[in-house]
């Protein structure tokens, strides 16, 4: 395909899918860093390895798959002129994705339960790698969430129409990249100690 071809929208829509596609590269570079930084420092000597994952972040791991599953469907409704299903959908996101920050903060009570600081005295670098992996998440969950509320808001003024649907496909595709990114963070979290 020519870039370079098409109407003015065409090109438009590709470069905005491309500056998000750019922009995902680069988170994946960033917490791909992030693990390897954890990876290595696993070797010290004074890194925990009986360290619990919260159950509060197993809980958080179930609310966003869900959460990416109600944004899909919201997203496929209005694309096919289901508006108040997708309204619905899209506000069932919306909880979905203030439940996941709820759950994340209350696994960090679990980890100041234990005894684990994210700096200071009572802290261990194994905690603080925890805290900064998921706190860097939630920045981008968040990020995530101003994007749906201005999904809902296009959407609440009817600007999703007759196949306009490039806002709300940038932002499904972003939502659905961090929910496989904390996916995939939980799983290392679990398995790499």
């Amino acid at each position: 395909m020519n870039y370079t071809e098409g109407s003015h929208e065409e090109k438009v829509y590709r470069a905005k899918k491309n500056m998000l596609w750019f922009g995902i590269i680069s988170l994946v570079m960033s917490f791909a860093g992030l693990t390897s930084a954890y990876v290595i420092s696993k070797t010290r000597k004074d890194w925990l390895t009986d360290f619990e994952i919260p159950q509060s972040f197993y809980i958080s791991l179930l609310v966003i798959m869900v959460s990416s599953l109600s944004f899909h469907f919201a997203k496929q409704n209005i694309q096919k002129g289901n508006n108040k299903v997708g309204m619905r959908l899209l506000l069932v996101t919306l909880v979905l994705g203030l439940a996941f920050i709820y759950f994340q903060f209350a696994g960090f009570s679990e980890i100041i339960a234990n005894g684990y600081f994210f700096t200071g005295s009572e802290s261990s670098i194994t905690t603080s790698f925890v805290y900064l992996v998921v706190l860097m998440h939630l920045a981008h969950i968040i990020a995530a969430l101003i994007a749906l509320i201005v999904v809902i808001y296009n959407h609440y003024k009817l600007k999703y129409q007759n196949g306009k649907t490039l806002g709300i496909e940038l932002a499904a595709t972003f939502w659905h990249f961090v929910d496989v990114l904390w996916i995939y963070l939980f799983l290392f979290l679990c398995f790499v100690r």
